[in-house]
């Protein structure tokens, strides 16, 4: 694909191949979960992501931030950063209220429609569960949580996959019992399965579970998670991290994300 100079510096980025009739995955992504949300910080850190040569951009129907995706790929595309939209990966999920067989396409259609784009590469089931249908919020009332018609979600997913609205359908935040579940009734399987996944929270068994039934695992908060009763952060943090950058002269973040190479490497996982 013929780009522009700003978009060559994608190609550092290594890609992956995932589920069948889908494109390359960026092993390297931005989030734009953001907490508080200030809104125009995170179209600017889109767009700067964009400028140095991320090309993978991870959204979801809760996040106030679908429309704002969707600015950021149409103004890099006008400033020539980008060729087109279809140079960009962009993901997007399916939050709990709307993770009903009857609601999963109308959801996905809104985030089309915020989002100003003809399709995603990459529609998820946010949590595995459900809750009752109202517009996505959260946090979400105990009380609201329902039974989850996994078989009837999943086929919903599969016909926005059929419809060409999503070029590959996943899951995120799945255990391997759930994944077990999911597999035993799916006809197509899910793609993806976006965790967390950082050195302080490894998850071996369940990516070592994913890689071999050919699920590629996308790792979310890979610096650490954001917590909201604790300011300390176990990655950025930790002691042992700091002395380890400091003994080779690089930063803690700089570390992690060469750590976190070597999952993509051996364990076909990309970092968001």
């Amino acid at each position: 694909m013929a780009s522009p100079s700003g978009s060559s510096r994608s190609s550092k980025i290594p890609e992956f191949l995932a589920g069948s009739g889908g494109r390359p995955v960026p092993a390297l992504g931005i989030g734009t979960a953001s907490f508080p949300f200030v809104a125009e910080d995170v179209k600017n850190a889109v767009l700067a992501a964009l400028e140095i040569g991320y090309r993978h951009l991870d959204t979801a129907s809760v996040y106030p931030s679908e429309h704002l995706v969707g600015e950021a790929v149409a103004e890099a595309a006008r400033r020539g950063v980008i060729a087109s939209r279809e140079e960009v990966f962009v993901t997007t999920k399916v939050w709990c209220t709307q993770c009903h067989p009857d609601l999963v396409l109308p959801s996905l259609k809104e985030s089309l429609q915020n989002l100003q784009m003809e399709y995603v590469d990459l529609y998820l089931v946010h949590w595995p569960m459900s809750v009752k249908p109202s517009k996505p919020h959260f946090p979400m009332k105990r009380e609201d949580i329902v039974q989850m018609d996994l078989k009837g979600v999943w086929q919903a997913m599969e016909g926005c996959h059929r419809l060409g609205l999503a070029k590959m359908i996943g899951v995120s935040n799945f255990t391997m019992k759930k994944l077990q579940e999911l597999l035993q009734i799916a006809k197509i399987p899910p793609a993806v399965n976006q965790v967390e996944l950082n050195p302080a929270w490894q998850q071996k068994k369940l990516i070592e579970f994913c890689k071999e039934r050919g699920i590629h695992v996308t790792a979310y908060s890979p610096l650490g998670g954001q917590s909201r009763t604790s300011k300390i952060n176990a990655v950025l943090q930790s002691e042992i991290l700091k002395e380890i950058a400091e003994a080779r002269g690089k930063s803690v973040a700089q570390n992690v994300n060469k750590y976190l190479s070597n999952f993509v490497n051996n364990l076909n996982a990309c970092n968001i």
